[in-house]
């Protein structure tokens, strides 16, 4: 069951997303989701502008693939490594 799921990036914070449709949009998906997570306390105030400076600098991977903040997500479940 575990095959899918890739391997945590070293230095990375782990972020499931579980969608019940399609986003157009990760960075707004993403900044929703982690001002409503409680597990991760440094990133639930995080700043549009830090967020941009994420995806900007490479530090935000789907499935260990760099991501663009214009990213569209699939429906279904997917895993982002924010990196530090």
């Amino acid at each position: 069951m575990n095959d899918n799921i890739p391997p945590i990036v070293q230095n990375a914070k782990r972020i499931i997303l579980d969608l019940p449709y399609a986003e157009s949009r990760m960075d707004t998906v993403l900044l929703t989701h982690l001002r409503n997570q409680s597990e991760f306390f440094d990133l639930k105030h995080i700043s549009r502008g830090a967020l941009k400076t994420l995806f900007t600098n490479g530090k935000i991977l789907i499935k260990g693939q760099i991501a663009r903040s214009s990213s569209g997500l699939a429906k279904g479940i997917t895993y982002v490594d924010i990196l530090f």
